[in-house]
């Protein structure tokens, strides 16, 4: 059976992703959780409130501080990462999403540990290769702005190693959107904005289109509820440190380590996602379409959609959130009431 008390590390878990990682494993009975973060920015304390955990560690003195404490860890999520696709220093991404990254992954082969990380779907650029998580386009692929590329430059380099963790898993995240985003500014999801721009103006503005073929609104993403996101997680873990009935299970069932999309397989637009957030404050949609700012214009992707069969065919068979149903609990349960997950 699984490990009913293994010691887990969570990077980025004073983030978006990682907080409600930490939130699904306290709920599911995990409280030996090491926290990995810049614990800095107070207004995330939000997001660590009531969770259990045995300590927290900043982000840049984690190596040395397993160097000196030795603690036994079973498994490792690596959520941590700069995600600002505005930030057009490549260095700074360098630094957090690659090196940091090896360093995370070596830890976990020289000590035996299993390892989800987060890869994302900007991996793909503007999909000119598809959006199969097959390992034959990963060299081929050209994402658009400096936070697709290390997340790209990773994989790449996952790909190519000899020596890996007994079991590893890359997640290429689609538009995760949910509760806890709220200290993400201009990177939070659509959703978070239109909220606030709702309560504000009565209205919400998206962006035009600049691109032949998309009507103003009508750009498509495929947009991912956090709380299936965490759960696929926490499926990889469970699945990689025990919980089968049987030997033939363990053999049947074990995912095999490699690069998983996590999306819901349905591409859905801006205009969508902005009338689910009007009906979940029970509203008549009010849209305005405004310029897309500059910066982004030549760097915006128009369509992702996520094949999700790999996954599927590891085995996991939970049904995704729809839009409607996760813009739903996310308006009504968390931003309407001012809560966090």
């Amino acid at each position: 059976m699984i490990n009913t008390n293994p010691t887990i590390i969570i990077t980025g878990a004073y983030g978006f992703i990682g907080s409600c990682m930490v939130s699904y494993l306290n709920q599911h009975g995990f409280y030996n959780l090491i926290l990995v973060d810049e614990f800095e920015d107070e207004e995330k304390e939000l997001n660590l409130l009531h969770k259990k955990y045995i300590v927290r560690v900043e982000r840049e003195n984690l190596f040395d501080w397993l160097l000196k404490e030795k603690p036994v860890v079973d498994f490792v999520f690596h959520l941590g990462a700069r995600t600002d696709t505005t930030e057009f220093d490549y260095s700074i991404h360098q630094k957090l999403n690659v090196e940091y990254s090896q360093h995370i992954w070596n830890y976990c082969t020289i000590n035996n540990i299993p390892l989800v990380y987060a890869s994302s779907a900007a991996t793909y650029g503007e999909g000119e290769f598809g959006y199969d998580d097959s390992h034959d386009i990963v060299e081929q692929l050209h994402p658009l702005n400096p936070y697709g590329i290390s997340k790209n430059e990773f994989d790449k380099w996952v790909l190519h190693q000899k020596a890996h963790p007994p079991f590893w898993a890359g997640l290429k995240f689609f538009n995760v959107y949910g509760p806890n985003e709220y200290h993400k500014a201009r990177m939070a999801s659509v959703i978070f904005h239109s909220f606030n721009q709702i309560k504000q103006n009565g209205s919400v503005k998206l962006f035009r289109s600049h691109k032949d073929g998309f009507e103003d609104g009508e750009q498509l993403r495929d947009f991912v509820y956090v709380k299936d996101v965490v759960s696929v997680c926490f499926w990889l873990m469970e699945k990689t440190l025990g919980g089968f009935r049987t030997l033939q299970e363990l053999v049947e069932h074990k995912p095999s380590s490699a690069l998983y999309n996590l999306g819901t397989g349905e591409a859905r637009s801006f205009n969508d996602l902005v009338k689910a957030t009007f009906n979940g404050l029970n509203l008549s949609p009010v849209i305005e379409y405004i310029d897309m700012p500059e910066d982004i214009r030549d760097k915006y992707q128009y369509f992702t959609e996520a094949k999700m069969e790999k996954l599927k065919e590891a085995g996991y068979q939970e049904e995704f959130y729809s839009l409607e149903k996760g813009v739903d609990d996310y308006v009504r349960n968390y931003l309407n009431q001012n809560l966090f997950y």
